[in-house]
């Protein structure tokens, strides 16, 4: 089993929990939080895939890519028009993450074929809510998209 990503992915909530709980937040935190979580999940999505090389893994995992690129894109472009509040993290991506981490716990382990299954099952629970928080990230943001 790959230790190293699940420490990684346990300290890294842990981290976060603290900080709110301590109210010890700062601009640099809040910048580089996000894409450490995503260069993360992102690699572990590329080392599962090449692992399993089959579609049903790649897919999902191409879609969560796919979705983080997308996401950060639509965040930045609001941002910078004055429009980054119509665009915040809600719960569904915190459910996602959490699908997606103990999914790739279970991909990187692969201790039997009950925990492989289980964790594609996770993958896949993952990349509906992908597409799911997508399509509120855009839906929130479809007036500024859309203006001519």
């Amino acid at each position: 089993m790959r230790i190293d990503f699940v420490v990684a992915a346990v300290t890294d909530w842990f981290d976060g929990y603290l900080a709110r709980l301590w109210k010890q937040t700062t601009k640099f935190g809040a910048f580089l939080d996000p894409v450490a979580d995503k260069v993360m999940v992102a690699t572990a999505l590329v080392l599962v895939t090449e692992s399993f090389d089959v579609w049903y893994v790649t897919l999902p995992a191409a879609t969560m890519i796919a979705r983080e690129i997308i996401i950060s894109s639509l965040r930045e472009w609001m941002a910078e028009i004055g429009k980054r509040s119509s665009v915040a993290v809600s719960w569904i991506g915190k459910f996602k993450t959490t699908a997606q981490m103990m999914s790739l716990v279970g991909l990187l382990w692969r201790p039997n074929l009950l925990i492989e299954n289980l964790a594609i099952a996770l993958l896949y629970i993952a990349a509906i809510l992908t597409f799911w928080s997508m399509y509120q990230y855009l839906r929130a943001a479809w007036a500024d998209l859309s203006e001519a």
